[in-house]
């Protein structure tokens, strides 16, 4: 299963992007999907998750201004940032977590896309 993001940029401060994590390959359902970002010089930081059924979990530091959903059809998971700060500068990947259709799970990452807050 192979993941491509999407969607990186660079924004002003209080700007807008929606980033997208699209999973191609034999993929029977993916249970969760995840968002990470990685600043320089800083550890990988969970952003947001959603599962399977819905379910969410945000960052504190970005609740109220990041949202996660997915269109399982699609196999497609999104993270719409709003009002986006300087500290909110990171390489974005996504990570899914799943079962394909011969049964066996599967765990892959996406390649980073690069937001980049700036005036």
């Amino acid at each position: 299963v192979q993941l491509q993001a999407s969607g990186g940029g660079l924004v002003q401060p209080g700007g807008s992007l929606r980033l997208s994590c699209a999973a191609s390959g034999s993929i029977s359902r993916i249970n969760t999907l995840t968002w990470y970002r990685q600043a320089p010089g800083n550890q990988r930081e969970l952003v947001a998750t959603i599962t399977s059924t819905g379910s969410t979990i945000h960052a504190n530091s970005v609740k109220g201004r990041f949202t996660v959903f997915r269109d399982s059809a699609k196999n497609t998971g999104y993270l719409q940032m709003n009002s986006l700060k300087p500290e909110d500068t990171a390489v974005y990947s996504c990570n899914a977590q799943g079962t394909q259709r011969n049964w066996r799970v599967f765990d892959s990452w996406g390649l980073g896309t690069q937001v980049t807050v700036s005036s």
